[in-house]
């Protein structure tokens, strides 16, 4: 279901899922920023792109779609692999730094919900389930090695160089690939076995 339907629906849930969304995902970002940046490629701070403002980092289609259909994306940030230090190191650290943020983030926030009083409960409480669900969702949708998903990053660093030739020709279809998966509902039962093991990682269950 879009925001767009849900903010229709029910404005409370929209705002307690769309404050946890945007917050997930430029910490997602930021994270490839800020490794890349740690690993000698400076393209995203110098664009100004390692900040939390979402105004930076929101992509108009990306938001529509969100709204629209449920799923959409934020701006990539901008990462020179060949100012790397080490560009096929770079290229799974770089990758795998948003999956492990939203870990981390599902980690923290799973930890908050369970040092809370039983008996505590209200919009405070929905706001950190969402913060979890979101970022365990986001974690286990960006393993998947498809272009542009940062699992098929991780995937061309471990593998042979040749690899690289062929994500280049996948590339520019990534995102057509994906919609039309998900639509089909290929890739939901993968990522419901990728979010459970992401919930096993942080003590979830």
């Amino acid at each position: 279901m879009g925001l767009l339907k849900l903010l229709t629906q029910d404005p409370l849930a929209f705002v307690l899922l769309v404050i946890p969304l945007l917050f997930s995902v430029i910490i997602h970002e930021v994270a490839h920023g800020w490794v890349a940046y740690r690993m000698g490629d400076p393209t995203a701070k110098l664009m100004g792109r390692l900040t939390l403002n979402p105004l930076k980092h929101l992509d108009p289609l990306g938001t529509l779609l969100l709204f629209v259909v449920g799923f959409g994306w934020a701006k990539p940030v901008p990462v020179n692999f060949y100012n790397l230090r080490d560009r096929r190191k770079g290229l799974i650290f770089v990758s795998a730094a948003g999956i492990a943020a939203n870990i981390i983030l599902a980690f923290l926030f799973q930890l908050l919900f369970k040092l809370l009083p039983e008996s505590y409960s209200g919009v405070f409480l929905v706001l950190i389930y969402f913060m979890v669900q979101i970022n365990i969702t986001l974690a286990a949708l960006n393993l998947i090695p498809i272009p542009p998903l940062d699992g098929s990053k991780i995937l061309m660093g471990l593998a042979p160089a040749q690899s690289e030739f062929l994500y280049s020709r996948i590339g520019p279809y990534g995102l057509i690939i994906i919609m039309g998966l998900l639509y089909m509902g290929v890739l939901t039962p993968v990522i419901t076995f990728i979010r459970r093991g992401i919930g096993l990682l942080i003590g979830l269950g």
